[in-house]
């Protein structure tokens, strides 16, 4: 479903990543963890396009994101994005922020936007609050909608960059509770996260960066939290640190 094929970026002369490969296939959960500042943020905007990169190949279902012949915006729209800061619309109500972008580039009408839009609120649990604004939701609800607004746009892959860093601690559970549902129904995910917890329940996958932009792993979660011995030394030393609290 996603093939990073030995991706490198620059910013001016530093290099934020470092022929990275992955594949994702249908139905995989991939966390992307590491330390701050070793481009995992940057390798999964790099999947939609959001980033550009000067080397390699990276395709999504076929279509190949670094082709300069390919249209973006209509791969956007199939791969859905949540971010660390929700980015709706605060002049709009929640109802408008799920439909906006189905109408304008699904060519949805507008019923069949509201329609579609509600539906994943409900499946989100938060229908009670469809004629709400963003400024009247906790960070949570808010997180929820916008994970409601991707889906609504039918995309074959998720991908959520650090969906619970802005969030207070109460207020993860709620978001990671949905994601937990998602990735039980089948959906293909690619999860920048500090919550190993998350990464520990559902992660078919995990992949460690290392400042750099080098991934050093790329194995199943119980290889990588199940058998420590077999990692790289950085990522016995990323495991050590963060699973004896």
């Amino acid at each position: 479903m996603i093939k990073i094929e030995n991706v490198s970026k620059w910013y001016g002369p530093v290099q934020v990543l470092r022929d990275c490969s992955v594949n994702i296939d249908k139905g995989d959960v991939a966390v992307v963890c590491g330390p701050s500042g070793s481009g995992k943020s940057t390798l999964i905007k790099t999947v939609n396009g959001l980033e550009p990169v000067q080397k390699g190949r990276i395709t999504v279902d076929g279509t190949e994101v670094t082709s300069p012949m390919t249209n973006l915006p209509r791969l956007r729209s199939r791969v859905g994005m949540v971010f660390q800061h929700f980015e709706l619309f605060p002049h709009l109500d929640v109802t408008e922020n799920l439909t906006l972008a189905q109408v304008k580039v699904l060519g949805r009408s507008q019923d069949e936007a509201r329609a579609r839009g509600l539906k994943m609120l409900d499946r989100v649990g938060l229908m009670a609050h469809k004629d709400k604004f963003p400024g009247q939701l906790s960070g949570g609800q808010q997180q929820r909608v916008a994970i409601a607004r991707a889906l609504s746009m039918d995309p074959v892959v998720m991908l959520f960059d650090e969906p619970t860093s802005a969030l207070d601690p109460e207020m993860v559970g709620e978001v990671l509770d949905v994601m937990v549902k998602l990735a039980a129904e089948g959906m293909t995910m690619m999860v920048v996260t500090h919550e190993m917890g998350f990464a520990r329940k559902v992660a078919s996958r995990v992949i460690f960066i290392d400042v750099g932009g080098r991934i050093l792993e790329d194995c199943s979660k119980d290889e990588f939290f199940g058998n420590p011995e077999g990692r790289q030394p950085r990522t016995k030393e990323f495991l050590g640190k963060i699973l004896n609290h």
